[in-house]
C-alpha cells in the first residue's frame, strides 16, 4: 500500500509564517524622499521669510496698531488714551470732512469713466494693424509710469496755473477763466484731467482682451449686415466684459487713493494744502492734514478704517453687479 502523505492546510502555514519571528514589527525609518521634503519645505519658508517679515512688520503690525489708534486721542508724542467711539462722532460731524467724501466721490465717479472710455477708444484704435504700432503703445503706455510722481505733479501744477499754457490756450478761444488750480471750482479738473493722461495701464489690459476676441464673429457678422457700432456692442463689449470688470474695479480702488497728485497741486503743506478753499481736499489728503499737520493721528486713523470699509463695500458691489453684464466664455456670468 502507498504511503500517504498528508499536508497541513494551507492557513496554518501561512499564519505560523505571518507570525513575527524576532518581535513586534518596528515602524520603518523616514524615507531618503520624505527627508528630502522636509529639506525643501525648510528652504521655501526660509525664501518667504523676508516676505513674511516684512508683512507682519509693514503691513498687519501697522493695521493692528491703527485700528487701536481709531479709537485714541493720539497725538504722536503723548501716550494714547482710550476715548472709545469719539472720534468717529466727531468725524461724522466735521464738514470738512463730508465736504472731502463729496470731492472724492465726485472724482471717482467722473474721472474713473473718462479715463477708462479713453482707454478702450485707444486700445480699439492700436489694436489693428498699423505701422509703428510698437512705437504708439509704448508712447501712450509711457504716462501711467510716471504720471503718480510728485516731479509730473510739479509739472502739472505750473501748466495749469494763472497765465501757464492752458491759461493762454483758453484766452485764445475767448474763455477766461485763469488758471485752474487757483479756481476752487476748476482744480478738481485739472486732477480728472491728469489721472485721465494715465491711461496707458488699462489700455494695455484692454489690448490684450481685444486680442483674444475671436475673428470668425466679426467675420459673421460682416456677412449678416451688422456695422461697426453694433459690433461693437454685440461683439466686443459681452466678449471683453470679464476685463472691462477687472479695470473697472482697479481704477475705482485707486482713485479712491489718489493723494500724492492732489496734494501736490493742491499746494502742498500750509494752509491750502487741499487746494484754495478745499477745492482738491479729496478724503486722503483731509486724512494727512488731520494726522500730520494738525497731530490728530487717532482721529486720522479712524478716517482710514472708514475709508476701508467703504471701498470693501463698493468692492463687493462690484462683484455682485458683475453678474448681471459679465460675459464668460463657457456661457456662465
Amino acid at each position: 500500500m502507498g504511503t500517504a502523505v498528508t499536508h497541513a492546510p494551507a492557513t496554518e502555514h501561512l499564519a505560523k509564517d505571518s507570525e513575527p519571528r524576532h518581535g513586534p514589527v518596528k515602524s520603518p525609518r523616514p524615507t531618503a524622499l520624505a527627508r528630502r521634503g522636509r529639506r525643501e519645505n525648510l528652504a521655501g519658508y526660509l525664501f518667504m521669510s523676508p516676505w513674511i517679515a516684512g508683512f507682519l512688520l509693514l503691513t498687519a503690525g501697522p493695521m493692528v496698531a491703527s485700528l487701536y489708534f481709531a479709537f485714541t486721542d493720539y497725538n504722536l508724542f503723548d501716550a494714547p488714551q482710550w476715548i472709545g467711539l469719539d472720534n468717529f462722532s466727531e468725524m461724522f460731524a466735521d464738514p470738512r470732512w463730508r465736504h472731502s467724501v463729496q470731492v472724492t466721490l465726485w472724482y471717482v465717479v467722473v474721472g474713473t469713466p473718462i479715463k477708462l472710455i479713453a482707454a478702450l477708444g485707444v486700445a480699439l484704435l492700436l489694436a489693428q494693424k498699423r505701422r509703428g504700432q510698437a512705437f504708439y503703445r509704448a508712447a501712450f503706455y509711457a504716462p501711467s509710469l510716471i504720471g503718480a510722481s510728485v516731479s509730473v505733479a510739479i509739472v502739472w501744477k505750473a501748466i495749469f496755473s494763472d497765465d501757464a499754457i492752458v491759461d493762454r490756450t483758453q484766452k485764445i478761444f475767448g474763455i477766461d477763466v485763469g488758471g485752474w488750480t487757483g479756481d476752487p471750482d476748476m482744480i478738481i479738473y485739472s486732477l480728472v484731467a491728469l489721472t485721465v493722461w494715465q491711461f496707458g495701464a488699462p489700455m494695455v489690459i484692454f489690448l490684450a482682451g481685444l486680442k483674444q476676441v475671436p475673428r470668425e464673429l466679426y467675420e459673421a457678422a460682416d456677412v449678416d449686415g451688422a456695422g461697426k457700432l453694433r459690433q461693437f456692442w454685440n461683439i466686443t463689449l459681452p466678449m471683453i466684459s470679464p476685463v472691462l470688470f477687472f479695470n473697472v474695479l482697479l481704477e475705482t480702488i485707486h482713485s479712491f487713493q489718489i493723494f500724492s497728485s492732489a496734494y501736490i497741486v493742491g499746494g502742498g503743506a500750509g494752509g491750502n494744502a487741499c487746494g484754495p478753499a478745499d477745492g482738491s481736499m479729496v478724503y486722503t489728503c483731509y486724512l494727512y492734514v488731520q494726522g500730520f499737520e494738525n497731530s490728530r493721528m487717532g482721529l486720522a486713523s479712524a478716517m482710514a478704517w472708514m475709508l476701508l470699509v467703504a471701498v470693501a463695500l463698493v468692492t463687493a458691489v462690484l462683484f455682485w453687479s458683475q453678474k448681471r453684464w459679465v460675459h464668460y466664455e463657457e456661457g456662465g456670468r
